[in-house]
């Protein structure tokens, strides 16, 4: 177990890099950190449905500001490994995930409190010439405390809750899980209701309501409703938004 915790640690390095260090390549996602818990521990399928389950709700969670959204990355991690530890259902591993959210979400406020000071010593070290421990502060620093945040929850959680994980598993009763399994139906609808809230628009209302007929009443999967989208999305640009470009540039060559 000291050794999958290990690994997990280390992939919980990755993911909280990924954003601060590596530039963005999605890592931090719930559905490609889920996925690189279930390749570690060798379940992709039961990683991947975690993954998916997870990255349904954080979709409508966005990070304005100094606002810090519940951490679903780190949430993720933790759930994904416990549902392919302890063989729990992916249902079940919504209950792990949402607080140790909320959790990262606390740890995150705490640790931009503290980092917050590193302007001040990046300020006092540049007025004395010391750049490299400006930057160090930020590069180095910074990194290793972010680090910090993600490695020490998942290495104790893997390492010594596995077993008690088990054990609250078994006595879980059925009308719970019969709960968590509406509840995940809900939380993915709630997290797309919260993305809708802030991009939904008159001008992107009718194409996201030709879409969800498409769903319902033609009995097309989501991957053929995709397709369409792109045809549509070629066909606009290629007549409609051309022509409007064309007319835009003859208008600007007249003024000339």
């Amino acid at each position: 177990m000291f050794y999958k915790a290990l690994i997990l640690g280390i992939i919980g390095i990755i993911v909280v890099w990924d954003s601060r260090l590596f530039g963005r390549l999605n890592v931090e996602q719930p559905l490609i950190a889920s996925t690189l818990v279930g390749i570690a521990l060798g379940d992709v399928t039961k990683g991947l449905m975690v993954g998916a389950t997870l990255e349904l709700i954080s979709l409508g969670l966005v990070n304005v500001g100094a606002a810090a959204p519940p951490d679903m990355a780190l949430g993720s991690i933790i759930a994904a490994a416990f549902a392919i530890l302890s063989g729990a259902t992916a249902q079940t591993a919504l209950t792990i995930a949402i607080p140790i959210a909320v959790l990262g979400q606390l740890l995150a406020i705490v640790l931009r409190m503290g980092m917050s000071s590193f302007n001040v010593l990046a300020n006092k070290y540049i007025d004395q010439g010391k750049f490299k421990s400006a930057t160090n502060l930020h590069i180095f620093w910074g990194s290793a405390l972010y680090a910090i945040s993600y490695f020490v929850p998942i290495f104790v959680s893997i390492y010594f809750g596995t077993g008690l994980v088990k054990q609250v598993v078994a006595v879980i009763p059925d009308w719970l899980t019969n709960g968590l399994t509406v509840a995940s139906a809900v939380l993915p609808a709630y997290g797309f209701a919260l993305l809708l809230s802030t991009m939904l628009s008159k001008k992107m209302a009718p194409y996201f309501f030709i879409g969800f007929l498409i769903t319902a009443y033609a009995n097309t999967s989501v991957t053929g409703v995709a397709l369409f989208a792109i045809l549509i999305a070629i066909i606009l640009d290629q007549i409609i938004y051309k022509d409007k470009k064309s007319s835009s540039d003859d208008d600007s060559l007249d003024s000339l």
